[in-house]
């Protein structure tokens, strides 16, 4: 093998190997997935969507990961029951795949996260900084994540049912409600509803002090879309 064919060649493996690493990547710049650290403070009030994606960007760009674009991962209801205006929280994540700080893998695909093979629990769903977030049988319990969201990754249906989402997550009263996923995968008994990451019980109203009392204190999740 020539030389200058010789240097092409390790050029080339050399482009492969950093690719390789960059894709396996911890900290910062590798991570596309964490639970927030804080929430804004009012409970299920997060300014909507648009409020609680950009605290998303602000947590993650003090974090150094700021070049992604960040998704809250919440649904909003429709304000009726056959009206299309329903945001499913699924749909706005991107595709995949996700990593902690640490460079773990959450998972791969958006079927992935949906099933029973996704890696979402106490020790792999860091906040933004590669930090745990309290669990259940930790003080204060902060194991309650808001979603607005069903099982699947769904909105619930709009009115005459039940509003879980805080009012598309622009309430922070004490009536109203918003659904809530477990983090740490715990709960009070080992049933499905008890250990799901994004879909086990609503809050007991949306105002910060009434999200406290079941576990939570107005935390949720952030993917990176891109």
């Amino acid at each position: 093998m020539r030389k200058s064919a010789r240097t092409a060649f390790w050029v080339a493996a050399g482009a492969i190997g950093l690719a390789g690493c960059a894709a396996m990547q911890s900290g910062p710049q590798g991570m596309s997935f964490f639970v927030t650290s804080g929430g804004p403070g009012k409970g299920g009030d997060l300014g909507g969507l648009e409020g609680a994606d950009r605290h998303c960007q602000t947590l993650a760009q003090a974090a150094g990961a700021g070049h992604r674009t960040w998704r809250a991962y919440l649904s909003t209801q429709a304000p009726s029951l056959n009206n299309p205006g329903f945001v499913n929280a699924r749909d706005r994540i991107g595709t995949g795949p996700w990593h902690n700080a640490k460079g773990v893998v959450i998972a791969r695909s958006v079927e992935d996260l949906h099933s029973a093979a996704n890696n979402v629990n106490k020790e792999t769903a860091l906040d933004e900084r590669g930090r745990p977030v309290n669990g259940r049988t930790e003080t204060p319990n902060k194991h309650d994540i808001l979603t607005g969201s069903r099982p699947d990754g769904t909105a619930f249906p709009g009115a005459p049912f039940p509003d879980m989402t805080c009012g598309n997550w622009t309430k922070g009263t004490a009536d109203g409600a918003a659904m809530t996923g477990h983090h740490d995968r715990a709960g009070p008994i080992n049933n499905a509803w008890a250990v799901s990451w994004n879909s086990a019980h609503p809050t007991l109203g949306c105002s910060q002090e009434r999200v406290r009392p079941t576990g939570g204190d107005g935390l949720f999740y952030c993917f990176a879309a891109k």
